[in-house]
């Protein structure tokens, strides 16, 4: 039986046709994510490296949010898989974060009575660590979370889950409402750390120039699927191009997605119905229904604001 040793000097021999393959931080399967078992997004495969930035880019409404969110474990996917070091994960999002993930969510998950530095504290971050991304914020620590500026706050919600040494580090909308400078430094730090640290970074973005800039690899997204895929560098140089095929404008909302998906559904029942019903007439003679076609659309919009005067008198109630 082979020494290791020995085993070693037979791989030194291959040189250079031995490669060893290093599993991806994250891919995604023919993802299909959604709301209420209703999908969004429709096969979307994504794969994150070590020590790689990727941007997922696309107009308001394409189901960018919902892909990151899918990944992080707050949504269940509709169908699909979700791979963390080539493993399937089906935990809740808790538990992934606890297990190496990094979550900035466009809402900057920031304590407003709570001081800055707590803040960083009670996410388990280190203060020491944020200040050495973002110095700026040592005169800051000790002011409330919600008398910060919004580039401040994010600078806390980045550093937090950049401090905690993430094996993968999602993040939606960094830039949302911030000055130009203020987004060249958090996507910096996120670029930094992955190459200085090895983390992976998935982040979400609708400014492609910036995003593109900060990243390796982009992939482009537009109403729930992914239309293209390649590396930033070649994406920058193709900018005007993708940005007037698909970043121009917005693309429909998830809320206006659905209730086409449904009422596309419901069309497709009711046309099954109408054909039981004409076979039904033919055999006994009798007029079952009277409903055309061309009447399902009235019908639709009658239920649909029916929806939304409960949801108004829902929320006139509750708030």
């Amino acid at each position: 039986m082979l020494s290791f040793s020995e085993m070693m000097a037979g791989v030194d021999e291959l040189g250079e046709f031995v490669q060893a393959k290093t599993p991806n931080l994250l891919e995604t399967r023919n993802l299909k994510a959604g709301y209420l078992g209703r999908e969004v997004v429709t096969g979307a495969n994504i794969t994150v490296k070590r020590g790689e930035v990727v941007a997922l880019l696309g107009p308001n409404g394409a189901g960018k949010s919902t892909t990151l969110l899918t990944v992080a474990g707050q949504l269940p996917p509709v169908d699909g898989i979700v791979m963390l070091s080539n493993v399937p994960t089906f935990t809740p999002m808790y538990q992934r974060v606890r297990n190496g993930i990094g979550l900035v969510t466009e809402d900057r998950l920031i304590f407003t009575k709570m001081s800055a530095r707590d803040n960083i504290k009670i996410g388990g971050g280190s203060v020491e660590r944020v200040l050495e991304l973002f110095p700026a914020l040592e005169p800051r620590l000790d002011i409330r979370g919600g008398m910060l500026s919004g580039g401040e706050q994010q600078m806390i919600a980045l550093g937090r889950a950049l401090s905690r040494d993430p094996e993968l580090l999602l993040a939606d909308e960094l830039s949302l409402g911030l000055a130009p400078m203020i987004v060249d430094r958090l996507l910096s730090a996120v670029q930094t750390a992955a190459k200085e640290h090895g983390i992976g970074a998935l982040i979400v973005e609708q400014h492609a120039r910036k995003a593109l800039k900060y990243s390796d690899r982009m992939y482009l997204m537009s109403r729930g699927r992914i239309q293209m895929e390649m590396s930033s560098a070649e994406a920058l140089t193709r900018l005007d191009e993708i940005e007037e095929a698909y970043l121009a404008g917005t693309s429909e909302s998830e809320e206006d997605h659905i209730e086409r998906r449904r009422r596309k559904d419901v069309r497709q029942a009711w046309g099954r119905i109408r054909v039981k019903e004409r076979e039904l007439r033919r055999i006994s003679g009798t007029q079952v229904s009277r409903r055309r076609t061309g009447e399902d659309d009235e019908i639709l919009d009658s239920e649909q604001h029916r929806r939304d005067s409960q949801m108004r008198i829902r929320r006139g109630r509750k708030y």
